[in-house]
């Protein structure tokens, strides 16, 4: 069975929000101080810390009298904010994450209780210390027979609070299959494009509040910091950014399900989504000169998300892929990622000629060796699932031919001695 997590709102009580909160405080207060330590050993004493050594280093903070009311909460959320920094550093070591960052009060909060810290009675949730179940809004099916394993409480940034319960569900199956199979290439003028030659329009739930979002924070801006104002107009700023950030989920997940249930075989890029956000295009000056022209950003709003007060989200693109990623692994589907330097836009569908350069304001283009006339986003989206294909007949990426890129980039690495 298929782990999957099930997301609610619940409305707690004064008491059990008083609670809940001081345990997010001291989950965050923890977290910053373990990773204070670990920074420091580094760069002091060059010496990695572990989760064995913070684990210690909690149970003496526990002691000491100014750090007392860390008894007053359950120790299990402490614990497993530990495991979830040793991880985050594990991610970074490993150069898939940036450096982790402190945790910060106006972000929000969440806390994670394992089966030791809270019980599932008759459909009820109990946390620990928590005399009464919480008051959850059942809005979709949940299996009733499964019991949960994971429990995370969090309350974001707009003062909403979710629980999420993580269980084994038995109710993910295997979709039929279609014998469809699709190439995905992700655009600028559209959200994507399928090798159907169907495009996705962006809905740009963004620019749609984007007046708003600016009414909000420029009311914002013109309170006093610290008075209970500013706190009311921060809210309504985080509720304008709750409103973008749930829009965008809804429609993404839906358009993924979608692509799921159609399709047995998806073709996507292996996109370096960084670049697209830093992604700017630079008018060569006129008189040849050496300065470069004022640059402008061209698809920085179009491909990343605004920062959220609770942190910057991932690009739609990269929520995009991991959607597909799970979905498909949940309904024994087959998700192929190209390799980012594979020519999909550059390269004639019909001969298989590569051009040396397609800027991206050139939307169509004529092959100059059979004169075949393609559509940017469509001829890259059948160049996307030829080699989905050809990856899934050999099992092997598909590089005919390297790219500058990545030549330029083997030049530059010097031998190793």
């Amino acid at each position: 069975m298929r782990e999957r997590a099930y997301r609610f709102r619940f409305y707690p009580t004064p008491s059990q929000e008083n609670l809940l909160r001081r345990t997010m405080g001291c989950v965050r207060l923890v977290y910053n101080k373990a990773l204070a330590v670990r920074t420091d050993g580094w760069y002091e004493k060059q010496e990695r810390i572990g989760y064995t050594q913070t684990s210690s280093l909690l149970t003496e903070w526990k002691k000491q009298e100014d750090l007392d009311f860390l008894n007053e909460v359950s120790c299990v959320p402490l614990q497993q904010c530990l495991r979830h920094l040793q991880k985050a550093f594990t991610n970074f070591w490993g150069q898939r994450a940036k450096y982790p960052n402190f945790k910060k009060k106006r972000n929000g909060g969440s806390a994670e209780f394992t089966k030791s810290a809270f019980k599932w009675k008759d459909g009820k949730l109990f946390l620990a210390k928590i005399k009464k179940p919480l008051n959850i809004v059942w809005s979709r099916f949940f299996p009733q027979d499964c019991k949960p394993s994971t429990v995370t409480v969090k309350l974001d940034p707009s003062g909403r609070w979710f629980v999420s319960i993580l269980v084994k569900d038995p109710t993910i199956k295997p979709l039929p299959k279609t014998g469809k199979q699709v190439g995905i290439d992700v655009g600028v003028t559209s959200l994507i494009t399928t090798s159907n030659s169907e495009k996705i329009a962006n809905p740009k739930h963004f620019n749609r509040l984007y007046k708003k979002l600016k009414r909000k924070q420029k009311a914002l801006s013109r309170k006093t910091k610290g008075s209970n104002n500013r706190y009311k107009a921060r809210l309504e700023v985080a509720k304008v950014h709750a409103q973008i950030k749930d829009a965008r989920t809804d429609f993404l997940h839906k358009l993924t399900t979608k692509l799921v249930r159609e399709n047995d075989l998806i073709a996507i890029e292996d996109l370096a989504i960084r670049n697209m956000v830093r992604k700017r295009c630079d008018p060569a000056p006129s008189n040849g000169a050496r300065e470069r022209a004022p640059r402008h950003h061209k698809l920085a709003r179009a491909t990343h998300p605004h920062p959220l007060p609770g942190g910057e989200l991932e690009g739609w693109v990269g929520e995009f892929n991991r959607q597909l990623e799970y979905k498909c692994d949940w309904y024994d589907k087959k998700l192929i990622k190209i390799d980012r330097y594979f020519p999909s836009s550059k390269r004639c569908g019909n001969c298989g000629h590569i051009v040396d350069k397609l800027p991206l304001n050139i939307r169509e283009w004529e092959c100059p060796k059979c004169g075949a006339n393609h559509d940017r986003d469509i001829n890259a989206s059948q160049n996307i699932l030829a080699a989905g294909q050809a990856v899934s007949v050999c099992g092997a990426s598909v590089r005919p031919e390297e790219s500058k890129s990545r030549k330029a980039t083997a030049k530059k690495q010097k031998p190793r001695s």
